[in-house]
């Protein structure tokens, strides 16, 4: 058989490289007579630059910068350069496992725009941004702040410091940015304001209380006000899908004129999915949690719909599933295996690699040919 293994990261364990390595492994050892293709996928959050890299080979490089993080510390990211576009992946910068929950009002996406402008200052006529998995809901006010951008109050305090916001001008960031194209890559199609935006969707996981959600939600509606004006119309970015991605990072780059694709797609084209999925006869996709949120721009969803177009059966292996049959199937997913039913949370957690590469190794026996 030939077999494509293209997984996600296994969030807070395995990169999406160590997880295809485990997968490909075990397999291996159940069935070394097929041929196994490992193609490490990601969306727009953690892992976006390093399955990027993957795909690219020597024809990319990595070159590392010092930003502020989203509590103002020292923290190094990877710029991935390949001619004249540099990819950056935001939660190197403002990514929850800098905070683990902490201080999420003052949390800012400076360091985003330090990077972005580190990357301008090299060179980089094209800037693709990779969103998802950051600890920040500022509107990308910070990233704004450190690309030029003034007003009548700092905009460089996280949420907590945009109350009172009443009026941005953003003509200096425009003239820093012209002559260059943006591109946000985003993992989520949330909105950034109401019901079902940035704060309310995502303000629970990064530590702000159901108060908090509120307050923030009010003061990224000033912050639209501030930047776009009082208009319905003027207003529409911030309705757009993705403008919520990474806590409102997607509203900012909108404003600027970026282009939004999704992550997956991206990587998913950079890797020659489509090509490798022509002739085989199955994928393997995983995540850490594969969930209901799997459909909203997931990397399990996304390698699902490539292997649809050729008819090649999707299987996945997951920390956890806690999706049914009927949902697994509405994804493109013909089967899927947990770690955690198998081996139980505490050992999933403790030895990732060996218990996925086992895992795939038991899948082999079932589906290997």
């Amino acid at each position: 058989m030939r077999i494509v293994v293209a997984p996600d990261k296994f969030a807070g364990t395995l990169t999406a490289p160590e997880a295809a390595r485990a997968i490909a492994q075990g397999w291996r050892r159940s069935a070394p007579g097929d041929d196994l293709v490992e193609a490490p996928m990601a969306d727009g959050g953690p892992g976006f630059a390093d399955a990027l890299h993957s795909a690219f080979g020597d024809s990319s490089r990595i070159e590392v910068v010092t930003v502020p993080g989203p509590l103002g510390e020292p923290t190094p990211v990877g710029l991935l350069l390949q001619g004249e576009t540099a990819y950056l992946e935001s939660a190197q910068a403002c990514g929850l496992h800098l905070v683990t929950g902490e201080r999420p009002m003052d949390a800012t996406t400076v360091g985003v725009g330090r990077a972005i402008a580190a990357a301008v200052d090299g060179g980089a006529r094209r800037i693709v941004v990779g969103l998802g998995g950051s600890a920040t809901t500022d509107g990308g006010a910070g990233l704004l702040a450190a690309l030029g951008a003034t007003a009548d109050i700092p905009l460089d305090a996280g949420p907590a410091g945009l109350d009172g916001v009443s009026h941005v001008d953003l003509g200096p960031v425009r003239d820093r940015l012209a002559g260059v194209e943006l591109v946000v890559a985003a993992d989520v199609e949330t909105t950034l304001l109401g019901m079902f935006g940035a704060a309310r969707t995502f303000g629970p996981q990064k530590g702000l209380t159901d108060e908090q959600i509120l307050t923030v939600d009010h003061r990224l509606d000033q912050f639209v006000q501030a930047v776009c004006g009082t208009t319905p119309a003027e207003r529409r970015v911030a309705d757009l899908k993705g403008a919520g991605a990474a806590g409102g990072i997607g509203f900012a780059l909108m404003v600027l004129g970026a282009e939004v694709t999704s992550g997956i797609a991206l990587v998913a084209e950079a890797s020659g999915l489509d090509e490798l999925l022509e002739g085989a006869d199955l994928v393997l996709s995983g995540e850490g949690a594969f969930d209901y949120s799997s459909r909203a721009g997931k990397v399990v969803h996304g390698v699902a719909t490539v292997a649809m177009r050729h008819a090649v059966p999707c299987v996945v292996l997951a920390g956890r599933v806690d999706v049914g049959s009927r949902e697994m199937r509405a994804l493109g997913v013909e089967s899927a295996y947990s770690l955690v039913d198998r081996v139980g949370e505490e050992a999933a957690l403790a030895e990732p690699a060996r218990h996925l590469s086992d895992l795939a190794a038991r899948v082999a026996r079932s589906w290997s040919a």
